[in-house]
């Protein structure tokens, strides 16, 4: 019998890092933009990432990915939801 492997996909050089933001992160987001969460991009709750960070329907999780530009990193922000079956 094989055993499985469990991989933390947080750890891949080609994965940026997901936050978990708080509501009050979340209000002065939406705020800022004047949008609402269903104007961000949406990732599904069983993404690998989801998954890693806990991250479930309704969650907003910010994305901060290097940049080679004149600024260090870009945020990038996506609405989890539920996967339909």
């Amino acid at each position: 019998m094989t055993k499985k492997r469990k991989i933390d996909v947080l750890l891949h050089e080609l994965v940026p890092k997901h936050y978990l933001m708080t509501k009050e992160e979340v209000n002065d987001l939406l705020n800022k933009y004047q949008i609402t969460v269903s104007d961000l991009p949406q990732m599904i709750d069983k993404d690998p990432v989801a998954l890693a960070i806990g991250a479930k329907e309704g969650d907003i999780v910010r994305i901060q990915r290097d940049s080679n530009t004149t600024v260090k990193s870009i945020n990038y922000y996506r609405y989890v939801k539920k996967e339909k079956a």
